[in-house]
């Protein structure tokens, strides 16, 4: 499966006074084209913080997805440092130009000088289409980064996923085993070392002092999960499953 992290640039998440949303949105899409997000990390408007975490994961990962940033005032940063990363011009582009203007009524008569940081691309990036405001994310490499408003950042998102992954959604299957997790985890630690492919994790819960263990298994080919899930529930005997 390919791989995927999401990256959340903000100090306004940090602080508490904004609640991320976007990562838990293209969680979901990622799930649905077959790619396995690894990491969601949380990060501040700083450059050289923003440089090296975006840096170290565009090497480990098939996609990196940023949300922030990329707005009209002298904090939005995000574009001049991924255009860093890859040692790249950031300009005024006149395609983002284009679609920014349509978004106004005077068009291109419009665009002050903070408005015209929205159309700031790393020279060789692809533009993102933002239906709802006209200002465009961008694709540079396999780094895609887009707005941080959870509208815009949903309107991107539904612009690139289609051309992303593949047709097979990651599928999971669920057991439910009343016993407590530190009594199958012996169990489990086998079926994770012999099926190293199958993403294996165990949830527990206690509904009311009764005790027991969620057992999620997740994998795009349908037929091996099943293959596993039947192993799974046999050796457990759960007597609930979904």
């Amino acid at each position: 499966m390919k791989t995927a992290s999401i990256i959340i640039i903000g100090n306004e998440i940090l602080s508490g006074r904004t609640q991320d949303t976007n990562s838990n949105y293209l969680a979901k899409k990622l799930v649905e084209r077959g790619i396995s997000l690894q990491e969601v990390r949380v990060i501040p408007d700083d450059h050289s913080i923003i440089k090296t975490v975006v840096i170290n994961e565009a090497s480990l990962k098939d996609y990196v997805f940023t949300s922030g940033g990329i707005g009209p005032t002298h904090d939005d940063i995000t574009a001049e440092v991924i255009a860093s990363c890859f040692d790249v011009p950031l300009l005024v582009r006149d395609d983002a130009i284009e679609l920014l203007a349509r978004n106004y009524k005077n068009g291109r008569k419009d665009l002050n000088a903070a408005r015209l940081r929205m159309a700031r691309i790393p020279e060789g990036a692809n533009l993102i289409k933002n239906k709802i405001s006209g200002a465009p994310g961008f694709i540079i490499k396999n780094v895609y980064v887009m707005a941080g408003v959870p509208q815009i950042f949903e309107a991107m998102v539904q612009e690139i996923i289609l051309d992303l992954g593949s047709v097979n959604p990651i599928l999971s299957k669920t057991i439910k085993v009343f016993k407590k997790e530190s009594e199958i985890s012996d169990k489990l630690g086998h079926y994770a070392n012999r099926y190293k492919d199958i993403s294996i994790g165990s949830y527990p819960f206690n509904n009311s002092g009764v005790f027991g263990v969620e057992i999620v298994i997740s994998h795009t080919d349908r037929i091996l999960l099943n293959k596993v899930f039947k192993e799974i529930l046999l050796d457990f005997n759960g007597p609930n499953t979904s």
